[in-house]
């Protein structure tokens, strides 16, 4: 794979904010000339190496009521070396959708001979063993796991400590492009090794996101993430004195981290997850606030944020859920002990004009997850060990 070298960083405390790298090529070839790293404006990322990553990968793969066939075609593209992760909170009534969604991960494992593991977000055991390790808050008033992105998510970052892996992904199960999902993961793998430290976070930018109405129209920017990157841009220009438009990926979904920084990030609800991530980042690394453990502040933090060849063809949800993403998301930033005035203004008015708030002081503070690393993991797993097999896609019930 070619990728743009990083051809600026802004640092926010011991943040170092790379700006858009494009992919300029999927594939860089077998040849044993590499020219030196970063010539000419790119960077090879030679097979090797992306395979390297991959096998440390776990890539989890949130999902909910979505049509069986996007899912057959997500899982699919999830390069052969990653461990996949399911994470479901589909309806188990009056139709059974976690069994078609765990059969079909089943087939897909046995013709190819690889691993991995899905479990129900509902499921009384794991919740059982996440109240053990302390982790009260991702519970709802039943005793299970709370709906919500972020929770699967969690549970699937502490089944990949499980199973030992290094770094984590995260793709949407909506995707109608198996290929793309693909090209995300290798991005991953790339970025990883571009790292100069082990906290390491990237964060796609798709190449087009197409709209399809008589015919097919090839759009840059959604309205959510164009108004979710003026807001972080706001915050951060507001903490250096310099204006910039560094941040584009404030709503990415398909991303991925180092577990080291993954531990340490706390999750928030809903659809607040992915910029909650960037806040905590720069709550707790940006210098404006106590920093965060020494280790971090001593390598710094690589935040890439990496622009697509494949467009994003993914399942249109509608205005109001947009308009959820919206509200959730931008609630992070306002609350953050880092939002100045100007920031919160600009939030609320973005909200009022787009009619997401319905009043001025309208804006709920988001359901907030403690890190992973605040909680005995360890607990977890000894709880989880004795089933853990249970949950294997091979697994036959």
């Amino acid at each position: 794979m070619y990728v743009e070298s990083p051809r600026y960083t802004e640092r926010f405390g011991s943040v170092r904010i790379n700006d858009i790298q494009k992919v300029i090529a999927l594939d860089s070839g077998l040849k044993t000339e590499i020219p030196p790293h970063g010539a000419m404006g790119v960077v090879k990322i030679c097979e090797d190496t992306i395979k390297k990553f991959e096998e440390k990968l776990a890539v989890v793969v949130p999902v909910k009521n979505e049509k069986l066939k996007l899912f057959e075609g997500v899982i699919s593209g999830i390069p052969h070396d990653c461990l996949i992760i399911v994470v479901s909170n589909s309806h188990r009534e009056p139709v059974d959708r976690f069994r078609m969604e765990r059969d079909a991960l089943n087939q897909m494992c046995r013709y190819t001979y690889r691993q991995a593991y899905i479990v129900h977000q509902k499921d009384s055991f794991v919740a059982e063993a996440i109240k053990k390790a302390g982790y009260d808050e991702l519970l709802d008033e039943d005793g299970l796991v709370r709906d919500g992105k972020a929770e699967g998510m969690v549970i699937g970052l502490l089944m990949a400590k499980l199973a030992e892996k290094e770094y984590i992904g995260f793709v949407d199960a909506d995707n109608y492009s198996p290929g793309s999902i693909l090209e995300y993961v290798r991005i991953y793998a790339a970025a990883f090794s571009m790292g100069k430290s082990p906290y390491v976070m990237v964060r796609i930018l798709w190449h087009y996101k197409p709209k399809f109405s008589g015919g097919t129209y090839f759009k840059k920017w959604g309205r959510v993430s164009e108004t979710t990157n003026r807001c972080f841009n706001s915050l951060i220009s507001s903490r250096t004195g310099f204006e910039t438009n560094i941040i584009k990926t404030g709503n990415a979904g398909e991303h991925a981290m180092s577990l080291k920084l993954a531990e340490l990030l706390p999750y928030a609800s809903g659809y607040a997850v992915e910029p909650q991530e960037l806040v905590s980042i720069f709550e707790q690394f940006g210098g404006s606030l106590p920093s965060g453990p020494d280790d971090v502040v001593r390598h710094g933090l690589d935040l890439f944020q990496i622009e697509t060849r494949n467009p994003h063809l993914h399942e249109e949800k509608g205005t109001e859920h947009l308009n959820g993403m919206l509200l959730d998301g931008l609630s992070t930033i306002y609350h953050s002990p880092l939002c100045d005035r100007e920031t919160k203004q600009l939030i609320i008015s973005q909200l009022t004009a787009q009619k997401t708030l319905k009043s001025k002081k309208e804006l709920p503070a988001p359901h907030i997850n403690r890190p992973p690393s605040q909680v005995d993991i360890r607990e977890f797993a000894r709880h989880m060990d004795s089933r853990l097999e249970t949950y294997s896609a091979l697994h036959e019930e």
